[in-house]
């Protein structure tokens, strides 16, 4: 009988080594690796390698037929904007997010939808009984007669029973909770989460049916377990929100058969996620126009643009070292923007605190949002309303310069398409516009010009 072999496996990305150490060589981490043993003889691999491919003569690039893929429709159009157009036959998907935000909510929605439309689905809880997962779907209103439910933690049982039952779709919720027999791990170990992906995958690739996957995420956000996971499967969705707020954003981070970085924007009610076709016009629609210290502005969510709400809150402060407060706003770039504001545009605030929120609880991570935050600043110093018609769009450099951004048409157009009459853009990006915008155009070369330009 071979000698088991021992192998030691970092947690937070999947690096091998034979004996432990004390930082991944990798990833840094400290104390992140965990004891692995593998049983069989060295070069023979184990079972549930996954192998998807059979041997054979390669192939020349220009032999290789191109064939779209085939996919199952899905009525929700938000999730099918960010699956690049239904969920492809064969794929593997890891869907994360924080604990409550729906994630079961949403994949139960999907199965419902799929199973009505398409087939049986086969729906796999190791965190829930059948009669929790029964209790909300009738709360919800899913009464798809193919809905299949299953209580099971034994990945190999799980396979076999899809086998069995020729699902058009399977969800596993979650992969934390399933475990292998023949791997000696707890369930959401490595081993364990490595492994079974695996065992799912191969099912995935050979029978054609596609797997969803609920995956949990740490403190920090990222999807739990090693990176390797995410290598993995085909497509990693995040589902992102705040605890308080019931809108959702779903986020492709990977995706082999669509765009990545898209994004569907939901609703929490009682009856599940709603989507939200027009998030723009719903994010702004308590505005209000006379209010200083807010302003408009488009950032890029994936190819869909988004309008957003800024809003600054200026006031003197007591303290030796004022509050520089961000909500939906990167803190770095808050301080950036901060200073460049006090030292090129003339306008000092090392003695003011500053506030700034994007409304409807979402984030702005990209810098185009620059012009619009430092004009919300000053317009809160200055007491001083903006036009209600107003959009500004660019990022600041160091020295108060507007630099350009990216797909700058597609914001001016969604601005337009909502009643906005004139934008602030940078003054480099303006010979790049087609003609036919239908918005008044107003080039800005730097900070300074975007203040005189509106009376600041």
């Amino acid at each position: 009988m071979p000698r088991p072999r021992t192998e030691f496996v970092c947690r937070e990305c999947g690096y091998r080594n034979p004996r432990s150490l004390g930082r991944c060589p990798e990833c840094d981490a400290w104390g992140s690796f965990e004891e692995f043993r593998l049983s069989g003889t060295p070069g023979v691999p184990p079972k549930g390698d996954g192998r998807l491919a059979v041997a054979g003569r390669p192939l020349r690039l220009a032999e290789v037929e191109s064939a779209d893929f085939d996919r199952l429709p899905v009525a929700m159009g938000e999730v099918a904007r960010v699956l690049g157009g239904g969920i492809v036959k064969g794929s593997l998907t890891l869907i994360g997010g924080d604990p409550g935000v729906g994630k079961s909510t949403l994949l139960s929605q999907i199965a419902d939808d799929v199973a009505r439309h398409v087939g049986e689905v086969l729906y796999v809880s190791g965190e829930e009984s059948v009669a929790q997962i029964g209790l909300r779907a009738r709360r919800m209103g899913l009464n798809a007669r193919d809905l299949l439910l299953l209580g099971e933690t034994d990945a190999d049982s799980i396979v076999e029973t899809i086998r069995a039952t020729r699902a058009a779709m399977a969800v596993i919720d979650s992969i934390q909770s399933v475990m292998a027999s023949d791997v000696e791990a707890l369930p959401g170990s490595v081993s364990q989460l490595r492994e079974c992906a695996q065992r799912f995958l191969q099912l995935a690739k050979s029978s054609g049916i596609p797997v969803l996957l609920v995956g949990h995420v740490t403190k920090d956000g990222a999807i739990a377990g090693p990176k390797v996971l995410e290598h993995m499967v085909d497509t990693v969705l995040y589902l992102e929100g705040e605890r308080f707020n019931q809108y959702r954003l779903l986020r492709s981070t990977k995706n082999r058969f669509g765009p990545t970085h898209e994004v569907g924007v939901f609703e929490m009610q009682p009856q599940g996620l709603v989507e939200v076709s027009n998030p723009s016009a719903v994010f702004l629609a308590e505005r209000r126009s006379s209010a200083p210290g807010s302003v408009v502005t488009v950032a890029m969510e994936g190819t869909r643009p988004i309008l957003h709400e800024i809003e600054a809150l200026v006031s003197r402060s007591s303290l030796a070292m004022p509050r520089r407060t961000a909500t939906g706003f990167d803190a770095g770039r808050l301080h950036l923007v901060t200073a460049v504001v006090g030292r090129r545009a003339g306008v000092p605030l090392y003695d003011q605190d500053v506030y700034l929120n994007v409304v409807g609880g979402l984030s702005v991570d990209e810098p185009s949002a620059d012009l619009a935050a430092a004009l919300a600043m000053v317009s809160s110093v200055r007491d001083h309303p903006l036009a209600p018609e107003l959009v500004a769009v660019g990022e600041l450099g160091l020295s108060g310069e507007v630099r350009g951004v990216g797909q700058l048409e597609q914001r001016l157009r969604e601005a337009a398409k909502l009643g906005f009459a004139r934008a602030l853009v940078p003054a480099s990006a303006v010979q790049r516009l087609p003609d036919g915008v239908v918005i008044e155009v107003v080039p800005v070369a730097t900070l300074r010009d975007a203040l005189r330009v509106l009376g600041l």
